[in-house]
């Protein structure tokens, strides 16, 4: 166990990942409690912190976070500007399409557009109760091809009770 915590610590020194409990316990495949508990371990850790600790004044960890920062920031600018561009063409469009409105409204005589808007509420209703009767007609066909159906198979039960009485030539008397 001590070995492979050993792994681990290395192998987070070279990777300049913090030293967690942890985050040692999961790549080193051992309790939390074994890291608390034996001395041996505690004394591993605490000598590779020590190790890997920056001396003051030299700020390792702040020189390469600034470089993974700077991307960040200028990505982050990229896409605002990116956004602002796409927020610009959107209120073009939309000005384009109150303007095509406007023109519309202005096109129609007086009074119009209230004849206009209760032509379509009657045509609405008008599609609901054409769409209603579609649908009791379809019912009914179903019906109807079910009855048929029905019958079909009554009428060949008849013919087959038939059939004897069809092929005998009758008695002669």
């Amino acid at each position: 166990m001590l070995e492979r915590l050993q792994t681990a610590l290395t192998a987070a020194a070279r990777d300049h990942t913090p030293v967690t409990v942890a985050a040692l316990a999961r790549t080193a495949r051992v309790s939390r409690t074994f890291l608390y508990q034996n001395q041996q371990a505690r004394a591993v850790i605490e000598q590779a912190t020590r190790t890997t600790r920056p001396h003051p004044g030299v700020s390792s960890s702040a020189s390469r976070a600034q470089p993974a920062w700077k991307e960040r920031a200028l990505n982050a600018a990229d896409a605002l500007t990116q956004a602002q561009r796409e927020i610009r063409t959107q209120r073009t469009r939309i000005a384009e399409l109150l303007g095509k409105i406007r023109d519309l409204e202005h096109d129609l005589p007086e009074g119009s557009l209230q004849r206009i808007v209760t032509e379509n509420t009657t045509l609405k209703q008008h599609v609901r109760q054409l769409t209603q009767d579609n649908q009791q007609i379809q019912e009914r066909l179903t019906s109807a091809r079910q009855n048929n159906r029905f019958m079909d198979k009554r009428i060949a039960d008849l013919e087959a009770q038939l059939v004897p009485y069809l092929t005998t030539p009758p008695p002669r008397f």
